[in-house]
């Protein structure tokens, strides 16, 4: 998994409450087998019109927005099923960080298992970043997680705090598997010990 440390890159705009993971990555491109190739489904029901053009009309498809690594959406983002492909086809796509005022609590830990940061910031905080997003579109936020700090070239600065665990896993690159990988030696060692426990009869 790569590391996140500091990113700073284009916000895009996805002014929507209760973004299920239906919507994120539709069933119908669950068939993968590999983690990638799912951001060009990403939103697919809301970016693309039903003969399969970019849909003028969903904010996140303006030119300014194209190569964002950083998306400010609304409550409750995440939400519905626990499908971990919602994060892949986030990732796939380009987003490194996810601003919200809240997640849903198994795509919030979906998403530091896959690399993607996803910051809780207040109703007010995230109401400030989409004024900013609309005034000036191409708008970009600093994101550095080691400080625990979120700043724009303006002057917003945003204090962010992330849980110890998953931060330290984001830092380092640690998935799940690598972070047990890391303790090998202490398992080998618990192992050996097991095998020289003599049976109890039975």
């Amino acid at each position: 998994m790569e590391p996140f440390k500091v990113t700073k890159g284009i916000v895009a705009p996805l002014d929507l409450p209760n973004v299920d993971t239906d919507q994120i990555i539709p069933k119908q491109f669950l068939k993968r087998i590999e983690r990638t190739g799912f951001g060009q489904f990403l939103f697919f029901d809301w970016r693309f019109t039903k003969d399969g053009q970019p849909d003028k009309k969903f904010e996140m498809n303006a030119a300014p927005y194209q190569g964002a690594s950083i998306l400010i959406t609304r409550a409750n983002f995440g939400c519905g099923s626990s499908r971990e492909h919602a994060p892949w086809a986030l990732m796939d796509y380009g987003f490194r960080c996810i601003i919200a005022p809240s997640f849903a609590d198994i795509f919030y830990n979906n998403c530091f298992k896959n690399g993607i940061l996803p910051v809780r910031l207040s109703e007010a905080e995230v109401d400030t970043l989409f004024k900013e997003v609309r005034q000036a579109p191409g708008f970009k936020l600093t994101v550095d997680l080691e400080q625990e700090k979120i700043f724009s070239d303006n002057g917003l600065t945003f204090t962010i705090k992330i849980p110890s665990f998953q931060r330290t896993g984001l830092l380092n690159g640690l998935d799940d598997i690598a972070v047990t990988l890391a303790q090998e030696d202490k398992i080998r060692d618990f192992e050996l010990k097991q095998l020289k426990v003599p049976t109890p009869l039975l």
